[in-house]
């Protein structure tokens, strides 16, 4: 992509800090949005035809779709401090919602190929002593264009992704480029046109860019840099958890139940598994709660000196097999066959999530969170990389409003990019601001909603901390039957539109 337009005119610059999933499909969202017409409803938005203009190895577009609206080039540039773009952990759950995000952004066949199918049902729960059922929540209903709940491993979704920016020229992808601070150049008014942010990395090197996208995680150096209030703090959640991925054909035989999404509860832990990878594989991820609010330890004997304060919150912890082993041993046969295929060294981290912010946008709009920097949560909905996707698409449609307004405003002679006509999008205050007036509420309600769920599975919300075991199913057992309608009902083209058509009747 050129660094000047046929007018001499440079490109609007956009610089996201952070290659993994949240990164990537942000890249691609901004890029499809500004290639198209998003002024128009979420019916404007159909998927690219599976069977037409794909690649086989990723499934992914080999035909840019139209140049229609924006005119104005625009380059983005990913900046991912490792050597290579690559996905640490084991599988993520891609919710419906997600999933046709992924369908309207031409990448619907790739998904289907690497996810798993939960056969009907989105998890079972089960008594962790015995496998009898406590509930089985069904999963979401497919919809039209093989729209469905998705399931995968993380590293897939990742190459997914990586093959569609290669293929449409998306975005320019660089490699170890950490991210050590961020500066705002220009005037004391950001909102001039020569307003730019400069973004330092630890090789000595700089980026200079319109607009900053802080996607690089609950450790955000952009976040950190704007937010430095109370809210900006993890926050404990006592529970530790390990993850693995097991073979599916080294369980088929025997394996006592129907389908693979299953949650064993108990009291302080859970241990749950869902296929990937066209069911080829089993996703493990076991929970145990190690203290209670206050840092009290849930076992006597586990004391100040106990492991628990050097687990790391990161994904590329590992322990002994041992320890797994240990933590569940009182589980029934099915959850111990599954922790003898587990690596000998599977992962192991500390659980946190974040305290909830009030602002995602700084610097007059020209630095914007997205995903876990903005709204780092437990991972007990299976929403986290959902929300991140809704977080790369509403702003991908804001970015483009706003390039359409902003540069039909210029050739009409208005040099700092006023509002002309309909749009509203005259600045990216404004832009930035209905973004996280779009995302905000509903990104922080899946949030609370996170840390509630993990007190639900490990039986240990205040109404259930003085029931026993037994009486504690129930409970879980009716909070469970609607608890996910709300995540994977949301069609976030439809929140925007409303959203804009309401702000612009408020402006005129």
């Amino acid at each position: 992509m050129s660094d000047a337009q046929e007018d001499g005119s440079e490109p609007f610059r956009v610089a996201i800090i952070g290659g993994g999933i949240g990164g990537l499909f942000c890249a691609l969202a901004i890029h499809h949005h500004h290639h198209n017409d998003s002024s128009s409803s979420s019916s404007s938005f159909p998927s690219l035809p599976n069977d037409v203009g794909h690649n086989g190895a990723t499934g992914t577009s080999t035909t840019a779709p139209p140049k229609i609206g924006t005119k104005r080039k625009i380059q983005i540039d990913v900046y991912e401090q490792a050597p290579q773009y690559r996905e640490i952990g084991a599988g993520v759950g891609i919710g419906i919602n997600a999933a046709r995000l992924l369908h309207r952004l031409g990448l619907g066949s790739g998904l289907v190929k690497i996810a798993g199918q939960r056969q009907g049902t989105w998890f079972t729960f089960r008594r962790y002593e015995n496998s009898s059922e406590v509930v089985s929540i069904p999963d979401a209903e497919p919809e039209p264009g093989d729209v469905r709940q998705s399931p995968c491993a993380r590293s897939d979704l990742l190459e997914l992704f990586l093959g569609a920016i290669r293929e449409r020229g998306a975005a320019t992808l660089h490699t170890e480029k950490a991210c050590t601070g961020v500066t705002v150049l220009g005037s004391d008014n950001i909102e001039d046109r020569g307003g730019k942010v400069e973004v330092q990395f630890r090789d000595g090197t700089s980026a200079v860019a319109d607009v900053v996208v802080g996607c690089d995680g609950v450790h955000s150096v952009v976040r950190d840099k704007f937010v430095t209030d109370a809210n900006n703090k993890s926050v404990e959640s006592g529970m530790i958890a390990y993850r693995g991925i097991v073979p599916i054909s080294a369980l088929e035989k025997d394996w006592p139940f129907d389908h693979w999404s299953n949650i064993w509860v108990s009291k302080h832990k859970h241990f749950l598994s869902y296929p990937i990878t066209c069911n080829t594989k089993l996703n493990i991820v076991a929970f145990v709660t190690k203290r209670l609010g206050g840092g009290i330890p849930i076992n006597e004997k586990e004391d100040e000196a106990n492991k628990y304060k050097n687990i790391r919150e990161s994904w590329s912890s590992l322990c002994d097999r041992d320890e797994v082993v240990a933590d569940f041993a009182d589980f029934d046969e099915p959850v111990q066959r599954i922790i003898s295929l587990m690596d000998e060294k599977p992962g192991r981290w500390r659980i946190n999530d974040h305290e909830p912010l009030s602002r995602w946008h700084f610097a007059g709009g020209r630095v914007v969170l997205v995903g876990d920097a903005a709204h780092a949560m437990l991972p007990h909905m299976g929403a986290g990389a959902g929300q991140s996707v809704e977080d790369g698409w509403i702003l991908g449609r804001a970015l483009a409003d706003y390039l359409r307004g902003h540069d039909s405003d210029s050739r009409d002679g208005n040099p700092n990019g006023g509002s002309s006509g309909d749009n509203k999008f005259e600045s990216l205050e404004f832009t930035m601001q209905f973004y996280q007036d779009i995302r905000l509420p509903r990104a922080q309600k899946v949030q609370a909603a996170s840390r509630v769920g993990g007190n639900l599975y490990e039986l240990q919300t205040e109404e259930m901390s003085a029931l026993s075991y037994d009486d504690s199913l129930p409970v879980l057992g009716e909070a469970m039957r609607q608890r996910m309608k709300f995540v994977w009902s949301e069609d976030v083209d439809d929140s925007y539109n409303r959203m804009r058509d309401g702000k612009q009747q408020q402006q005129q």
